[in-house]
């Protein structure tokens, strides 16, 4: 089973931004990150499947590029810290905050690939 949106936004609000981050309000680069992320385009989705989060933040790659292995999205396409290129939540309940942040129910579609049955038990 699948998740994806329907739409997607071209960019994100400023005030949909510092909601996503708040847990970094009181850090020194909070609005230099909230100032960045409204700077472009952005592109959000869902991912769903078994350990979708510990898979997705391995793709992801460390959060410090440097230190993200080669093969990885941060690993391949960052340069520095700041200017990060992915986010991917840290854990179930912070997907739930972020998809219910950033879609509405109806934004969502549920389906089963045609692989679905050849793929899982």
């Amino acid at each position: 089973m699948s998740v994806m949106p329907q739409n997607y936004r071209k960019t994100a609000s400023e005030d949909l931004l510092k909601e996503h981050y708040i847990d970094l309000k009181d850090r020194p680069f909070y609005a230099g990150l909230v100032e960045y992320m409204h700077s472009g385009p952005v592109v959000a989705m869902v991912w769903e499947g078994l350990n979708v989060i510990k898979t997705g933040r391995v793709m992801l790659g460390e959060t410090n590029p440097a230190d993200s292995k080669p093969g990885t999205i941060r690993g391949d396409f960052c340069v520095q810290i700041g200017r990060n290129i992915i986010h991917g939540s840290d854990s179930v309940e912070s997907a739930e905050t972020e998809i219910n942040l950033w879609f509405a129910p109806e934004e969502l579609v549920d389906y089963t690939s045609c692989a679905h049955q050849w793929i899982h038990d």
